[in-house]
Formats: structure tokens, C-alpha cells, sequence
């Protein structure tokens, strides 16, 4: 079991990375949070009403986010994958400790992608496509590195990650 506390962290890791290098998120990536949810919380036990209550957080997440993609605040990625990690949370501690962290991440990471979109790219850079895209003024930000971070800092804590280290 311990081994399978890895799979939410390896998959977030990948989100990071992934909108990182193509700023995009790919729907896979949220789909197999979704799916690897709900098999690894019949796996641990966890019962059907926690179930509900966490299914109903990430739908709460999901209309919340698909309201700021209609805003043009965030990717279509970004709502999805956030709503599938608020999916692992719930309505916990848990997850307003991920949301504190997220807009303070993504925060930072606006000041810093600003700040460094005000130079030029460095000569040696321009060869890198996913820079010249990153340093783009027109670009967004890859807000799924936010979301990666503030749910990998989160995970620990959240039920599923408990049960399955055996701790709960």
C-alpha cells in the first residue's frame, strides 16, 4: 500500500512538468486522477459517504474553475486538474491549507514570470522552444505548477495518503 502513496505525487510531478514545458495540461493527467481516486478509496476502505462528500468537492471545484477559465484567469487544464486534486482532499483542513498554497505559489509565480518577461531572453535560451514560449509577455503563467506544488505539500495530510501509509 505504501507504494501506491506514490501515484498522486508521481502524476502531480508530471502535471508540473508537462504544463511547465508545453503550457498545457493534458486531460489524461486528470482523468487518471479521477479514476486512481476512486479505486485506491474502495482499495483503503474509505467509506462511500467521505466518498460523496470529496466527489462533491471536486465538483464544487470544477464549476468554481470553469467560471475563472470563462474569465480567461485560468487554462482549461488548470480547472480540471485542480478540481481532480481537490477531488483527494475534500471538504477537509486539508484543502484550504491547498488553497492558501496555491495563491500564494501562483502568486510568486506571477511576480516572478512578469519580472523576468520585463528582459530579454538570454542568446543561448532562444534555442529552448519551451522557454522562448515560457518568456512570451502574451503567455500565461503555468498555474499547474502552483497547483502541483501546493497539492504535493498538501498530500500528506489528506485521507487517502493516511490510509494508505496505514496511519488511519
Amino acid at each position: 500500500m505504501q507504494l501506491l502513496s506514490l501515484v498522486f505525487p508521481a502524476i502531480m510531478a508530471y502535471a508540473a512538468a508537462s504544463d511547465l514545458l508545453t503550457m498545457r495540461i493534458p486531460n489524461f493527467i486528470s482523468v487518471a486522477l479521477i479514476v486512481i481516486f476512486f479505486g485506491l478509496a474502495i482499495l483503503v476502505g474509505v467509506d462511500w459517504s467521505t466518498v460523496a462528500w470529496h466527489a462533491a468537492a471536486g465538483a464544487t471545484m470544477l464549476v468554481v474553475c470553469f467560471l475563472m477559465y470563462a474569465l480567461g484567469w485560468i487554462g482549461g487544464g488548470d480547472a480540471k486538474l485542480a478540481a481532480a486534486t481537490v477531488l483527494w482532499l475534500g471538504f477537509t483542513p486539508v484543502l484550504l491549507d491547498y488553497l492558501l498554497i496555491v495563491g500564494l505559489v501562483g502568486g510568486m509565480m506571477g511576480v516572478l514570470f512578469l519580472s523576468i518577461r520585463r528582459f530579454p531572453l538570454p542568446a543561448f535560451a532562444l534555442t529552448w522552444e519551451w522557454l522562448v514560449r515560457l518568456h512570451d509577455k502574451k503567455a500565461g503563467v503555468p498555474y499547474g505548477i502552483a497547483l502541483a506544488a501546493a497539492g504535493l505539500a498538501v498530500y500528506p495530510d489528506s485521507l487517502l495518503s493516511l490510509k494508505l501509509l496505514g496511519t488511519v
